[in-house]
C-alpha cells in the first residue's frame, strides 16, 4: 500500500525501529508508513473477532491512536506488528464485552497434551503461487473462515493468511506455541479444503485502496 507522495519512497522502506524513532523525534507524518505497512495485517487479525467491516475499521482507528499515544512505551522486545496486534485484539475484546459475554476458552493445558498427536508438518492449503483470481471463490472462502470458532479463526488468519510464525502468533495471543499448532490443526480440519486451497493468501480479506486511505486519513488528522 503506497504512502503519500510527500513521503520519500526510500523513507517508506525504513525498518520499523527507525520509523518509530523518527516519529518519536517529532516527524509525526512518518507514522503513516506504519499504518500503510500493517493495515492489511491488523484488519485480518481484527476481522477474526469482529464480523462487520465497518466496526473493524472503527477499531483499527482506535488501535492506531492508542498505539501512537503509547509509542514511547514500545521497547522492541517483540516485533512491532505483534505489539500492534495485541493492542488491536484488546480493543476488539473490549468492544465484544460491551455487547455480549465472551465465551469461555478451553483449557490450554488440554491442548498442550494433544500436540504430540499432530503430524510433524501441517499441510499448507493456501498456495501463494496459485494464480486463480475468482471473487466468488474468495467470498466462499471468507464465509467458511467466518464460521470457524473465534480462537481457531484468529490463529488460522495470522498463521496461514498473514504468514506469521508459530512464535509470533503465540506472542500476539499470549498462548504457547503448542496451543498455536493445535488450534491451527483444528481450524484446518474444520475448513473445507476444496473451498480455500485454490485461492492465494493475499486475496483473502483484502483491505486496500479507498478503505486503507480512509483509516490512514482519519488517524493522521487526529495526531497532527
Amino acid at each position: 500500500m503506497e504512502v503519500s507522495k510527500n513521503i520519500n519512497p526510500k523513507t517508506s522502506k525504513m525498518p520499523d525501529s527507525v520509523v518509530i524513532k523518527r516519529v518519536l523525534g517529532g516527524e509525526k507524518e512518518l507514522f503513516e508508513i506504519l499504518l500503510r505497512r500493517y493495515n492489511q495485517t491488523l484488519f485480518r487479525a481484527l476481522r477474526s473477532y469482529i464480523k462487520r467491516d465497518t466496526d473493524v475499521e472503527d477499531i483499527m482507528q482506535d488501535t492506531y491512536l492508542k498505539c501512537y499515544e503509547k509509542l514511547n512505551t514500545f521497547k522492541g522486545k517483540s516485533a512491532f506488528s505483534t505489539w500492534l496486534i495485541r493492542i488491536g485484539i484488546n480493543e476488539a475484546l473490549q468492544r465484544i464485552r460491551k455487547t455480549k459475554k465472551i465465551p469461555q476458552i478451553d483449557n490450554n493445558e488440554a491442548e498442550e497434551e494433544l500436540v504430540n498427536l499432530l503430524p510433524s508438518e501441517d499441510q499448507v492449503f493456501i498456495n501463494p503461487d496459485n494464480d486463480i483470481n475468482n471473487s466468488e471463490m474468495r467470498m466462499h472462502i471468507e464465509k467458511a473462515i467466518d464460521k470457524l470458532p473465534e480462537k481457531y479463526r484468529v490463529v488460522f488468519i495470522l498463521r496461514e493468511v498473514e504468514g506469521l510464525s508459530n512464535s509470533e502468533v503465540a506472542d500476539c495471543l499470549d498462548i504457547t506455541g503448542n496451543n498455536v499448532k493445535i488450534r491451527l490443526h483444528r481450524a484446518k480440519n474444520l475448513l473445507k479444503e476444496t473451498l480455500y486451497k485454490m485461492t492465494p493468501r493475499e486475496k483473502i480479506l483484502e483491505f486496500g485502496n479507498s478503505r486503507c486511505d480512509k483509516v490512514v486519513d482519519y488517524v493522521m488528522k487526529r495526531i497532527k
